[in-house]
């Protein structure tokens, strides 16, 4: 790969850290998709130890990649994203994939193909680990900027793909305390 092929990747990648998501972090700004991949990583990372047999290298790059078509699209809330919307966006990424000089397509390809296909036990635990990372960061921000219908899905979002795996089921137990413990607080402070 040549140097200027290489920067073309880095500055395209660069789209990552300015594309904001919906969630609103503690700080008041919100959140970025790389910021979001990276924690993404770095949980799959603590938590690989309970997943003995997985190829951890596989997982991390998933887990740095798997939003890499937002940055062609931006990031559209679960609850308002298309069937269109994702086809477009995985038309961009794929798009994107294809163009990667070899022998990165041929090794970021089938890292997708095999998110898209959600069997293997290492794209199960990304796709877990990427809902619950967006359930804590709502938890860390503040609740007043959580819409009417978030109150119901922080509890569920996620729930789903973590089934398949007892340490996930426990995890994202742990995190529907955590969103009992936000909304009884603001509660409490709406009614003082």
């Amino acid at each position: 790969m040549s140097p200027r092929e290489y920067l073309a990747i880095i500055h395209c990648i660069a789209g990552l850290k300015e594309r904001t998501r919906h969630a609103w972090m503690k700080s008041g700004r919100q959140e970025s998709v790389a910021e979001h991949s990276w924690r993404t990583a770095l949980m799959a990372y603590f938590l690989h130890s309970r997943f003995p047999g997985t190829d951890l290298t596989r997982i991390l790059l998933m887990a740095l990649l798997h939003d890499i078509g937002e940055i062609f699209t931006g990031d559209i809330p679960t609850f308002k994203k298309t069937d269109a919307d994702r086809a477009r966006e995985h038309e961009l990424r794929d798009r994107w994939i294809a163009s990667l000089p070899p022998p990165y397509a041929q090794k970021v390809r089938p890292l997708f193909d095999e998110m898209d296909a959600g069997e293997s036990e290492e794209a199960r635990l990304v796709k877990a680990l990427d809902r619950m990372e967006a359930v804590i960061t709502h938890n860390e921000g503040d609740p007043t900027t959580w819409l009417p219908l978030e109150y119901d899905l922080q509890h569920i979002y996620g729930g789903k793909e973590a089934a398949f795996s007892p340490a996930l089921k426990d995890l994202r137990a742990e995190v529907n305390n955590e969103v009992d413990a936000v909304i009884a607080a603001l509660k409490k402070e709406e009614r003082t």
